[in-house]
């Protein structure tokens, strides 16, 4: 199997937000996109942080009643990231060895570019098997 870079598979039709986002805000957000994460970046698109489905259930269990809450306190901001040249033999490696399921993507100045998921990942798997097959 031949090995292909981040840039090829990561999703590059960003949905973001800020960290002054509504918590409710970015969940409806994540809701009408279909999406299981946003990606949280200052207004000159550099990552600030992280927030997934699974962060919404602290949000969940430590909000009530529901309060004006905003990403800010439950994003995760210590984001590992890749770059769009990175092999996606060591994504999958990172992605299993911190326990991820999301990878924002940036370039050499930190300015978020993509995202490549495990979805991302079991999608170019299937499509490898099936051009196998």
């Amino acid at each position: 199997m031949d090995d292909i870079f981040v840039a090829r598979l990561m999703t590059s039709d960003l949905v973001t937000v800020t960290p002054g986002t509504l918590v409710e805000d970015a969940g409806q957000t994540m809701l009408e996109h279909g999406i299981s994460s946003l990606v949280v970046v200052d207004e000159d698109g550099h990552l600030e942080g992280i927030l997934t489905t699974t962060d919404f259930v602290t949000i969940v269990a430590e909000s009530f009643p529901k309060a004006e809450t905003t990403v800010s306190r439950y994003m995760t901001t210590d984001v590992i990231t890749v770059s769009p040249q990175e092999s996606i033999t060591t994504v999958a490696e990172t992605m299993m060895e911190q326990e991820v399921h999301h990878l924002p993507v940036v370039d050499e100045a930190d300015t978020v570019v993509g995202i490549v998921t495990t979805t991302d990942l079991a999608g170019y798997l299937t499509t490898l098997s099936a051009s196998v097959a």
